[in-house]
C-alpha cells in the first residue's frame, strides 16, 4: 500500500488545481515535525476514509523554510516523500478559495488559528489536536482534541481503528518517528508521553516491524545537525527579534561552535551585514549552544555601527553573561566572538537585561 500514499502524494499539485470544493489539513505555523507530519497522514486518511472530501495536506509554511526543519527533511526522506509533491503556503491561496466559497480547513496540532489566519475560522470543519482546547471554532466542527504527547498519536489512532492494513512502512516512519520525538522514545521519566502514546507507537511497531531505537537516535541526532545550513540560514532557523526604544535588536540561537562556523564560513561578517540589513536590524547577536563534550555557550556580536557598538560591547562585556573574548581566524573583522561563562543565562534571560539597557 506504500506506494498508493505516494501516488496519492505526487498527485497532489495536479489534483488540487483541478478541484472545486477542497478540504485542507493544514498543521500550526510553527509548522514543527507533528504539525507537518499529522498534516499529511490525516490527509491521507481522510482520502482514505471518503475521496470525495478532495483532502489536501497544507504544510503552514514557505517551501523555502522547511529546509529549517533539519529532522523533518530527514524522516519525510526516510518515508520515502518527495519534498516537491508537498503543497506549501506559496501553493494554496487561502484567502481566494475563502473568497470563491470551496474551502474547509481540518486543523492538526492546533485548535486555534494564527492571527493572521483568524478569518477562516467559520470554515473549519474538524480538528485533531493534543493542546488545551480554546473552543475557537464553530460548534459543529467534527474534533478530536486530548491531551497527549503528540498530535500523530491521534492521527496513528484513526489508521488502527479502521485503515489498519494501510500501515505500511512510509505511513508507518511518519507517524511512529513523529511520535517517538515528541515522547523522547517514550520515556516517562520525560514527562511526555501518555498511555494512548506508547499504545499506538507499539502497535505501529508490532505492523510495521520499524526499528524505533535506530528511528529516534536519527531523529535527535537530525533536530541538532544544521551541517547542511549556510549562515544566513542557521541566523533564522531559531531566530526572534525586539524593537528596544531605539534600537531594533534580533538574537538568533545557533547550535554550533563559533570556531566551526568560521571554519564553515570565512565570510560570516558579510552574511551577518545582509541579515541585519533584510531585518532592519541595528544589533544582531547570535547565541551558540552545543554539546563539546560538555554544554557550551558562545556569543557572537554584529553591530555595524561604531558608536552603538561600543555601547553593547562595553554593557556585555560588564554584564553577569561571564563573557571571554575568542580569537576566531576568519576575515569576520566585523564580528567579535565570546565564550560565555554563566551557562544560566539563555536567550529569554539574556532579552529583559538587553530591553532595560537600550530603554534606560
Amino acid at each position: 500500500m506504500g506506494n498508493d500514499m505516494m501516488s496519492w502524494l505526487q498527485g497532489l499539485k495536479n489534483n488540487f488545481s483541478k478541484q472545486k470544493q477542497v478540504s485542507i489539513v493544514m498543521g500550526n505555523e510553527a509548522a514543527d515535525l507533528d504539525s507537518m507530519a499529522s498534516a499529511v497522514c490525516y490527509a491521507w486518511y481522510l482520502h482514505l476514509d471518503d475521496p470525495s472530501q478532495n483532502s489536501f495536506p497544507l504544510i503552514n509554511i514557505p517551501r523555502a523554510d522547511f529546509k529549517l526543519r533539519t529532522e523533518a527533511v530527514y524522516l519525510f526522506q526516510e518515508a520515502g516523500v518527495n519534498i516537491d509533491d508537498l503543497l506549501f503556503t506559496e501553493d494554496i491561496d487561502l484567502e481566494k478559495l475563502k473568497a470563491a466559497g470551496t474551502l474547509k480547513l481540518v486543523l492538526v496540532d492546533h485548535n486555534k488559528l494564527a492571527s493572521s489566519q483568524t478569518g477562516l475560522e467559520r470554515l473549519i470543519t474538524g480538528i485533531i489536536d493534543h493542546h488545551a482546547d480554546e473552543a475557537a471554532y464553530p460548534p459543529a466542527a467534527v474534533t478530536d482534541i486530548k491531551p497527549v504527547g503528540s498530535c500523530a498519536t491521534i492521527v496513528a489512532e484513526n489508521f488502527l481503528k479502521d485503515q489498519q492494513d494501510t500501515i505500511e512502512k512510509s505511513l508507518g516512519t511518519l507517524l511512529l518517528g513523529t511520535i517517538l520525538l515528541d515522547t523522547v522514545n517514550l520515556d516517562p521519566e520525560a514527562g511526555r508521553v501518555t498511555n494512548d502514546d506508547s499504545k499506538a507507537a507499539n502497535k505501529i511497531i508490532e505492523i510495521s516491524g520499524l526499528d524505533s531505537k535506530k528511528l529516534f537516535d536519527k531523529l535527535q541526532f537530525e533536530k541538532f545537525n544544521v551541517s547542511s545550513l549556510g549562515s544566513y540560514d542557521l541566523l533564522r532557523k531559531d531566530y526572534k527579534e525586539w524593537q528596544m526604544g531605539s534600537v531594533k535588536l534580533g538574537i538568533g540561537s545557533v547550535l554550533l561552535p563559533a570556531s566551526d562556523w568560521a571554519a564553515k564560513d570565512p565570510d560570516i561578517a558579510n552574511e551577518c551585514d545582509r541579515y541585519l540589513k533584510e531585518h532592519k536590524l541595528d544589533v544582531l547577536l547570535a547565541m551558540n549552544a552545543f554539546t563539546s563534550p560538555g554544554f557550551t555557550r558562545q556569543l557572537v556580536v554584529y553591530v555595524p555601527d561604531g558608536n552603538l557598538r561600543s555601547k553593547t560591547v562595553t554593557f556585555l562585556e560588564g554584564s553577569d553573561l561571564g563573557l571571554e573574548k575568542l580569537e576566531i581566524n576568519s576575515s569576520s573583522d566585523g564580528c567579535t566572538f565570546y565564550n560565555q561563562k554563566n551557562l544560566g543565562i539563555s536567550r529569554k534571560k539574556l532579552q529583559p537585561l538587553l530591553k532595560e539597557f537600550f530603554e534606560g
